[in-house]
């Protein structure tokens, strides 16, 4: 098992060995991120590790470059997918120094209660290529918000993510893992 996949399995890393890891990784290119993905933190210490695996996070749906959903979750009879506005959470709060640690599942428990208001039916971010540490690769672009989630190919169905999030101080890394087992159902107004 390379460093990689053992990173990916475990989700669990250094912020070095996974700096390593995505630096090693070969770029990707837009249409080899067109699909439904499923999502993994990688635990590095960062401030935010937890936050998605707390939220119910599933993954990220990429239809093409002009429509993606950056963060689907899970319906209650666990058979679909609804994807969430990001516009509508406050992601510079998370960088604040006092917001606590994300473990347990109160925050899961909050997003089911807050889909009405926060479930959406268009696309919320785009995919680009861009340079990012020297290399041109698969970008997702949030519209509403300054992230990027920056894409490297650790397999033929699993890629490596750092998100760059403008004012975050260390890399905040997931993995994708292709998986087409669950429609997404258009939901919401916005």
């Amino acid at each position: 098992m390379s460093v990689a996949e053992r990173i990916i399995a475990e989700q669990r890393a250094s912020a070095d060995d996974a700096q390593a890891v995505f630096d090693d990784a070969p770029a990707v290119d837009l249409d080899f991120m067109i699909g439904t993905w499923r999502g993994a933190e990688l635990r590095t210490g960062n401030k935010m590790d937890g936050m998605l695996d707390s939220s119910g996070w599933w993954g990220k749906q990429f239809v093409d470059a002009e429509t993606v959903h950056p963060l689907l979750f899970p319906a209650s009879d666990g058979r679909s997918l609804w994807a969430l506005d990001p516009a509508r959470i406050p992601f510079n709060l998370l960088m604040h120094p006092v917001v606590p640690s994300f473990d347990g599942k109160d925050l899961s428990r909050l997003v089911t209660l807050a889909r009405p208001a926060v479930a959406t039916r268009k696309p919320k971010a785009r995919l680009r290529t861009t340079n990012f540490r020297g290399v041109d690769t698969a970008t997702m672009i949030y519209d509403a918000h300054p992230i990027n989630d920056v894409f490297r190919r650790v397999s033929d169905t699993t890629v490596i993510g750092w998100m760059d999030l403008r004012g975050s101080e260390r890399p905040y890394f997931f993995s994708l893992t292709r998986d087409e087992s669950l429609p997404v159902k258009a939901l919401g107004a916005r």
